[in-house]
């Protein structure tokens, strides 16, 4: 078979809706260009989508085709890509392009079948049961007492879900032979926090100790009130500034939501001084960065506040998942709720590994902040965890 006839072919079963699930890998230039990209039908607000999932080395980000553009989006792939796995209603195909563009077939059959609903319109299967009553939510006012999500919550049920789904995802890396020690900075109104204890303590039976830290005592107090009303024995909430913090002597995870600037960094580099094996960041306000950048080659961009101010907020977050991975992590910038609900939507997510950074890493990590002219705060704080690399 040729490129064309395969391309004519892929799009005619897209098209056709007999799509399954699909995974496009193997690269032809090692580039920017994702390491593999998953494929699956959605509908979004009635329309048929097929939806493209990018694999980076650091990120996943997404892209939602609608049928009338997925001929052009087949041809791009194909041009991109060497190998593609389909699993179509019935049938599991295996396709392999040479360099030359040769085009290999495997096929056999499958018992799968199309959902009869698509993602986007069939319930979601949350962690946290939306049909039941979860106390600490009733209590957060996101449910009513009789266990309906409030119409106007929908969000921040959705929001803690996410979370939820982190933290689950995180499971693997955490201690089992001990209680785990948690702390979270900038708990605010504390909804993440109280779910936190909840499904770690209430739905999977660890022993936890987890402390909530803010600056604000009135919500301080509220919330310790809360969690004593809710017979929360090992959740508690204190005043307390993330830089001088020193009551934990060990930590299993540190929490982190829209700590401001360089807060992020401060818990960040706290974090690693503690051995956490789990990480979970929403950063926020990133100016520190904003008022370094000075590099010439950018002055296109920097000379309007509005994208420096865009292009700070992500080479920020791109500078701090090199460095949490050069100091032992296995770090991703990952999407943690939509962007149209807010802009504040990328949470980076770092495991413990303790595998030692490559040597590549090392130096595009010091090329990038030297292009910058940038000194960033948490470098200077992990100076001596980065062994001195990066400055």
């Amino acid at each position: 078979m040729e490129l064309q006839e395969l391309q004519s072919e892929l799009t005619t079963r897209l098209k056709d809706r007999q799509l399954i699930r699909a995974v496009i890998s193997q690269p032809r230039l090692k580039t920017d260009t994702a390491t593999k990209i998953k494929w699956k039908p959605i509908e979004i607000k009635g329309i048929y989508h097929i939806q493209l999932e990018y694999h980076f080395d650091q990120t996943i980000t997404h892209e939602n085709i609608t049928l009338e553009d997925i001929s052009r989006k087949v041809e791009e792939l194909l041009e991109q890509y060497r190998q593609l796995q389909i699993t179509w209603a019935g049938e599991s195909t295996h396709i392999q392009l040479s360099k030359k563009k040769k085009v290999t077939i495997k096929s056999s059959t499958n018992e799968e079948s199309l959902p009869s609903q698509l993602s986007h319109n069939r319930k979601k299967n949350y962690v946290l049961d939306p049909d039941t009553i979860h106390p600490f939510l009733v209590h957060l006012g996101v449910q009513t007492k009789d266990g309906k999500i409030k119409s106007q919550k929908q969000d921040k049920f959705k929001q803690i879900n996410r979370f939820v789904e982190f933290v689950e995802d995180s499971l693997a890396y955490l201690p089992t032979d001990r209680p785990l020690n948690i702390i979270d900075f900038g708990s605010g109104k504390s909804y993440l926090t109280f779910a936190l204890y909840y499904y770690l303590r209430e739905l999977k039976g660890y022993e936890v100790h987890i402390t909530g830290l803010d600056l604000k005592k009135d919500v301080i107090a509220h919330c310790e009130q809360l969690a004593r009303e809710l017979d929360y024995e090992g959740l508690h909430f204190e005043v307390g500034d993330i830089t001088d913090y020193n009551e934990a002597q060990q930590v299993d995870m540190v929490v982190t939501l829209h700590a401001c600037d360089i807060a992020t960094d401060m818990a960040l580099a706290r974090a690693v001084k503690w051995g956490a094996k789990v990480i979970l960041s929403v950063p926020c306000c990133q100016h520190e960065l904003f008022t370094q950048l000075d590099s010439p080659e950018l002055n296109v961009m920097l000379r309007h506040g509005l994208i420096k101010e865009r292009f700070a907020s992500l080479a920020t977050d791109s500078i701090r998942a090199q460095v949490l991975d050069l100091v032992g992590y296995e770090t991703q910038l990952v999407e943690f709720v939509n962007l149209e609900n807010t802009p504040k939507n990328i949470l980076i997510r770092a495991y413990f590994t303790g595998q030692e950074p490559k040597q590549t890493t090392v130096e595009e990590t010091a090329a990038f902040l030297r292009f910058l002219y940038a000194k960033p705060f948490l470098v200077k704080e992990l100076d001596a965890e980065l062994k001195g690399v990066l400055t």
